[in-house]
């Protein structure tokens, strides 16, 4: 099979890899791709946002597959442009992106199919707000109702920062807050039949123990130890499978990754967010443990055939991964520093440890920042304490100028596996 992978990021890395590791893929191709893509596929320059030209390369390739990577290309259509071209695509529709691409769309969908979320309101004007901030009280939660890179949603105590936050967007979502521990939970759909995949934990803020703005992830780690063992099974039957049956009442299903973002609460499992897309930095994780060969799921939900698809295999590992961002992310980050320390990882930490790229690019013999999260450091062990271990020790040998990292990624569950 020839495979067409759109986007340049850490979860476009992490598809490469499992995808250029998989018998079945007899060449594969990543637009844009990066420094890291490049070493696993070949890349091609398009414009990820434009489905025609989307198309018109994965039609000069031959692919037998696209998979559309990031959230922008999707609620712009790019899946639909390449499906109009007669070519299988692994991702939803436009119309069926928006429940990413829209945070009130998504609530509306949420309604209709009878899944548990957080009480919200939506708001178009400084009047709404006031009153819907006033409903919930803090800590507020403020969400921008579209994309926004993983950094539109605000949740603060502070009422100033959340009517700044709020009064910024031309329309917000703003909702009650969710008590416990969050969990992210990706599933592959083909539009009728759901396959869930093994759930992760992202860490959204910037700094050590939760402080700081929230990013697009500043690591994960799967399984989750402390999960109730039906989780999966109470999240297909209350969450997945009905809002895919609520988008396939009306005609617009839902085919590709549908990712559930969820918290634990003290009143049972309520939805923080629906993605259209796989997440970053969680895919890294479940791609390390998943054993089935990836193409055969991708294409089984971009042709209709989940139904016949044999039951996922999974690694008994555990896996880590620790994200190192450029200078000042989340803010404007700084972009261009050399990246030292990759051989040294590839040479001492493989199999079990391994780089996957986010933001880079070639710069001569070099490898340079090019984006705010740089890497993706991923590691597999016996259990959490060895694969976090193992990550860590790989981070310690990359140097980026001004680079920062979390160190605690999966401590505390590390520490609890390990007593």
């Amino acid at each position: 099979m020839k495979v067409l992978v759109i986007g340049g990021g850490a979860r476009e890395h992490a598809l490469c890899r499992s995808l250029s590791l998989d018998p079945e893929v007899t060449a594969l191709h990543c637009a844009p791709g990066n420094a890291g893509i490049a070493e696993v596929a070949e890349l091609h320059q398009v414009d990820a946002l434009d489905g025609k030209a989307v198309a018109a390369l994965a039609t000069e390739l031959g692919a037998e597959l696209v998979v559309v990577g990031p959230e922008a290309p999707l609620v712009a259509g790019v899946a639909d442009a390449v499906r109009e071209a007669g070519i299988p695509v692994f991702g939803p529709s436009k119309e069926a992106a928006e429940l990413e691409g829209s945070k009130a769309f998504a609530k509306d969908v949420m309604a209709g199919a009878g899944v548990p979320t957080a009480r919200s309101y939506v708001c178009t004007n400084p009047d709404e707000v006031e009153e819907a901030l006033d409903a919930f009280g803090a800590p507020y939660v403020v969400k921008d109702d579209g994309l926004a890179a993983g950094k539109g949603v605000v949740v603060t105590a502070d009422l100033d920062k959340a009517r700044e936050h709020a009064n910024a967007c031309d329309r917000v979502v703003i909702e009650e807050f969710l008590d416990g521990p969050e969990v992210s939970l990706f599933a592959i759909t083909d539009g009728v039949t759901v396959v869930p995949l093994q759930p992760a934990q992202d860490f959204k803020r910037a700094l050590d123990g939760d402080e700081g703005p929230n990013t697009g992830g500043m690591g994960a780690y799967s399984p989750l130890p402390w999960a109730d063992p039906k989780l999966v099974e109470e999240v297909m039957q209350t969450v997945l499978q009905p809002t895919v049956d609520e988008m396939r009442r009306r005609g617009t299903p839902f085919s590709g990754l549908l990712y559930a973002g969820l918290a634990i609460t003290s009143r049972g499992v309520r939805v923080i967010e629906f993605n259209a897309r796989f997440g970053d930095p969680e895919t890294q994780v479940v791609l390390a443990r998943l054993k089935t060969p990836l193409s055969g799921i991708l294409l089984a939900a971009a042709d209709g055939t989940l139904v016949d698809l044999e039951p996922l295999r999974w690694s008994d590992d555990a896996a880590v991964t620790v994200v190192i961002a450029s200078h000042n992310y989340p803010d404007t980050p700084r972009t261009g520093d050399p990246i030292e320390g990759l051989d040294e990882v590839a040479a001492q930490d493989a199999p079990h440890a391994y780089v996957l790229h986010a933001g880079t690019k070639r710069d001569g013999d070099a490898i340079v920042s090019a984006g705010g999260r740089v890497l993706s450091v991923t590691a597999s062990g016996k259990d959490l304490t060895q694969a976090r271990a193992r990550a860590y020790e790989a981070v310690n040998r990359i140097h980026l100028d001004g680079g920062q990292h979390r160190t605690d990624i999966a401590a505390k569950v590390a520490g609890a596996a390990q007593a």
